[in-house]
């Protein structure tokens, strides 16, 4: 089927230097771009929730850098 398509220029000179060195028509390399993007699996619509816990709250205040040191060498 012949089409007309508007791409912009900066693109449309990425496919021409690709499809020469791919030595086949700017035609075919567009179609096999969206073809692949047409086949692609698509992502999930309705993602499940992340996971939540319950920490048991801060150990310790991390705006006091010297609190932080000390509870980092704790261990």
């Amino acid at each position: 089927m012949k089409t007309t398509l508007i791409i912009d220029d900066t693109v449309m000179a990425r496919v021409k230097r690709e499809a020469a060195e791919r030595r086949c028509s700017m035609s075919a390399l567009v179609e096999s771009a969206v073809r692949r993007y047409l086949e692609a699996p698509k992502p999930p619509k309705n993602l499940p929730p992340l996971p939540t816990f319950n920490s048991g709250g801060f150990l310790v205040d991390i705006a006091d850098r010297e609190a932080l040191y000390n509870a980092m060498e704790e261990d």
